[in-house]
């Protein structure tokens, strides 16, 4: 059965929380600025390609969510609250792996044309899921479908509203800012809010 809507607040946050810093990665905007500047595109057309790859990510991870719920909720009766335990384990690991110096990169390649450019950008973050917050959907599988879509309208709000905000800043000669800060630190930043949220989710069964 699925909880009480305010239930569902901590939930909803921490999946935000998750989303929208994965968001943060380079990879989720760095290309789209770059990839503009050679091709001559327009700050609208740009923010359009990225919100549609932004789907594509999006979809990717829902898709694959889908199917952890899916074996989540057979095996849930046998582990009962061990599936936090898990999941926990699962974020706390993911979270050691970003510490230790993962990171999205590479540059961009060279496209012949727009349509391939746009194509590629797609490609590039459709075939990347949200590894980060397949975890959440694990911890909740005994929620059923319900917080399924919760958490999946929670990681579509927050992953394009990251993307659109990363690459529209950059766009507006944010660089300025200098927000290669945050590329040079955000696998230690996401990687610690997810250690943290890992061993929360454990420390609430205990």
């Amino acid at each position: 059965m699925l909880a009480a809507p305010t239930a569902l607040l901590p939930l909803a946050a921490a999946g935000f929380v998750v989303a929208f810093l994965h968001a943060a990665l380079p990879t989720h905007w760095l290309p789209f600025v770059l990839v503009s500047r050679a091709r001559g595109w327009s700050r609208t057309r740009t923010l359009a390609v990225a919100a549609f790859a932004g789907l594509g990510h999006v979809a990717c991870t829902v898709l694959l969510g889908a199917g952890v719920l899916a074996a989540g909720m057979v095996v849930a009766p046998w582990l009962g609250h061990g599936l936090h335990w898990i999941a926990g384990g699962l974020l706390v690991a993911l979270g050691l792996w970003q510490l230790m110096g993962h990171a999205h990169g590479g540059e961009p390649r060279r496209y012949r044309s727009d349509a391939a450019a746009m194509a590629g950008l797609f490609l590039l973050l459709a075939i990347s899921p949200c590894e980060a917050f397949l975890p959440l959907y694990l911890a909740n599988a005994g929620e059923g479908w319900g917080a399924f879509a919760l958490l999946s309208g929670v990681l579509l709000i927050a992953t394009t509203a990251g993307m659109m905000l990363f690459t529209g800043l950059s766009l507006a000669g944010a660089s300025r800012l200098k927000l290669d800060w945050l590329a040079r630190r955000e696998p230690a930043i996401l990687g610690g809010v997810m250690c943290a949220l890992g061993v929360a989710m454990i420390a609430v069964e205990l």
